[in-house]
């Protein structure tokens, strides 16, 4: 059991935490969260005793072992394997002490340790956690110098899984992984035998890996039983309790005030009047909790182009001339919400790349829209805005004719206020480079939108005001990430990238969830069950047909909308109802009675053909 009795930590005068507690009981799997610098990192730094607390205690059982993902990544030529198997010592040095060993009493007793902790084992089960992480077998015997440094935070996070400490310090392990890896770790942690903490902004994560949260806000941890949607509800209410006090509190404070303001002065209510400025300065604030602003990200919305935007027939894209994806035939309309699933390695970033037209096609054929226009994301961008300058002069280089108010209030409209605009971005947080990162890509209003891992280093908050975002654009998107939320709340096209090849995968994203984690390799239904799916589901030519009609019934209703509206003002001209003008009356309500019927018709339809194309995309 961990216990965090009444801590208090400062950093330059700051304080994170005051008189914070909390008791983490033995086996549970725990998500810590809160908005971006409450002190989440550095309350596992107080835990491992990396950092000395300004009061309060931090005890756990005595000789547990406290495990997290190292600082400091492996680039040795050391192999993956054999890193990952050093990283459990007490089986390393007891196979060690074998091979010198010559008393026979101390051997027994190394071999009874050796088979206790499962050692002969180890080698399987530190290549399952490799291979769930992404590496193949290949791989796993290849040194760790040959690999970037993404891939080296993977061996660093197998190796702290394979030594299976009694206490699991993670701080946001999917920012390293792809889709396919994260599903992987979540199934590993709902196993894992041991007490887990998880600092994570991922909410699939959080509800599917652990069953509790840990809640850090104004420097107070506040436990709640239950995945993170539970843990939001019972939030909202205490909110919603607080805030209802906190008014209640404030209007008897207000009336309170009144009567002393009123009768200081007069001498027959001047003790009243004190006994009352007695209980104002007697009450305790109320305060409702410190809530994150919902950080809202603005679009803008481009001009409607004719479909296709992108149309690939027969294509071919890789490098040095030598393909990486081949027999490419791919559509995408402007109302597309794409999702690209694979593995790491697969060809995802080479389609990303091809789309926004950063690489070119070896052979085959691609067809732009004439007016397009791409905004493209990617995690390196971030890594090359100019530390030196503020994100108003990253802005005005992009729009050299705006005054500075437009400039901020674009900024602003990204989450980005006053004090962050003229702040350089070397000093700027994770996710303050990467609203500022988006901001630039979405400037010119975009057609096409393509985002890969535009999470990483984002707030809940900030994802659910993306999704909020991408909801309300107008533009195409294609998105790669790890984030199952962000994905099955965007997404309404799923490709699945695998094998050279990009195909339509015909289930939804649990059953691709499924899939990853029931076997080796993507679904391959049976003849018979493809084929019936092939019968029941709509080509892609039709659903685009089903849409187009969907469109005309919006547009119908519209136009007989606005007529109404129309003829309601008209029919409101009190002189229209003058004894002379009683046939012209007669005539207007006849017209706004057949424009009502019409209206009627037209959403009649308008719900027929919703229903149809619901049907044919499910």
């Amino acid at each position: 059991m961990l216990r965090i009795n009444d801590i208090s930590y400062s950093i330059a005068g700051r304080p994170l935490l005051v008189n914070a507690s909390a008791t983490i009981p033995e086996g549970h799997k725990v998500g810590i969260v809160g908005r971006n610098g409450t002190g989440k990192t550095t309350l596992f730094k107080l835990i491992r005793n990396e950092l000395v607390l300004d009061g309060g205690t931090i005890t756990m059982p005595e000789r547990a072992r406290v495990g997290g993902v190292a600082q400091e990544v492996p680039g040795n030529e050391v192999s993956l394997l054999d890193t990952v198997l050093a990283a459990d010592k007490e089986r390393a040095a007891l196979i060690a002490e074998s091979e010198t060993a010559t008393d026979a009493a101390r051997i027994a007793d190394i071999q009874t340790r050796l088979a206790d902790i499962d050692a002969w084992s180890a080698e399987g089960r530190a290549s399952a956690i490799l291979k769930g992480l992404g590496f193949t077998e290949e791989e796993q015997h290849m040194p760790c110098s040959a690999f970037s440094g993404g891939w080296r935070m993977r061996v660093a996070l197998a190796g702290v899984l394979f030594s299976a400490p009694d206490l699991l310090l993670l701080d946001e392990p999917t920012n390293y992984l792809d889709l396919e890896g994260a599903l992987w770790l979540e199934s590993y942690l709902q196993k894992y035998p041991h007490t887990v903490l998880i600092i994570s902004h991922d909410r699939g994560l959080l509800n599917r890996a652990v069953g509790s949260i840990l809640h850090l806000e104004d420097r107070k941890l506040t436990y709640y039983r239950g995945p993170y949607d539970t843990f939001a509800e019972t939030r909202a209410a205490r909110l919603a309790v607080a805030a209802a006090e906190a008014k209640k509190q404030d209007a008897r404070r207000e009336h309170l005030q009144s009567f002393v303001d009123r009768f200081r002065a007069k001498a027959s209510k001047a003790r009243q009047a004190q006994s009352r400025l007695k209980a104002i300065e007697k009450m305790k604030p109320i305060t409702t909790p410190q809530e994150a602003a919902l950080r809202a990200f603005t679009f803008p919305s481009p001009e409607e182009l004719s479909p296709p935007i992108i149309r690939i027939e027969g294509g071919s894209v890789g490098y040095d001339g030598q393909p990486v994806l081949s027999r490419l035939d791919l559509r995408i309309d402007q109302d597309d919400r794409i999702a690209l699933l694979g593995r790491n390695g697969e060809g995802k970033s080479t389609l990303a790349k091809l789309l926004s037209d950063r690489l070119k096609l070896i052979d085959g054929k691609i067809t732009r829209s004439s007016k397009l226009r791409i905004g493209f994301f990617a995690q390196h961008q971030v890594d090359e805005l100019h530390l030196d300058e503020t994100p108003v002069q990253h802005v005005q280089r992009e729009r050299p004719g705006e005054n500075p108010a437009r400039l901020r209030a674009r900024l602003a409209g990204f989450g980005l206020m006053a004090e962050q605009a003229e702040t350089e971005v070397g000093r700027l947080s994770g996710g303050q480079k990467a609203r500022l990162t988006l901001l630039l890509a979405t400037l010119d209003a975009p057609h096409l939108l393509i985002l890969d891992e535009p999470t990483n280093h984002l707030d809940i908050e900030s994802r659910e005001a993306l999704v909020e975002a991408l909801t309300d654009y107008t533009g195409a998107v294609v998105l790669v990430s790890h984030d199952m939320h962000l994905l099955s709340l965007v997404a309404d096209r799923l490709w699945l990238v695998k094998d050279g090849r990009v195909a339509a995968f015909e289930d939804d994203l649990e059953g691709y969830r499924n899939f990853l984690l029931n076997t080796n390799s993507a679904p391959q239904a049976s003849e018979k069950k493809e084929k019936e799916k092939k019968k029941q589901r709509a080509s892609r030519d039709e659903i685009l047909v089903l849409r187009a009609d969907v469109r005309k019934c919006e547009g119908r209703l519209e136009k007989l909308q606005d007529m109404s509206d129309k003829l309601a003002k008209k029919l409101a001209d009190p002189t229209l109802y003058e004894d002379s003008r009683v046939g012209e009356l007669e005539v207007w309500n006849k017209k706004y009675a057949e424009v009502s019927e019409a209206i009627d018709r037209a959403e009649g339809l308008w719900i027929a053909a919703q229903q149809k194309l619901e049907e044919a995309e499910a």
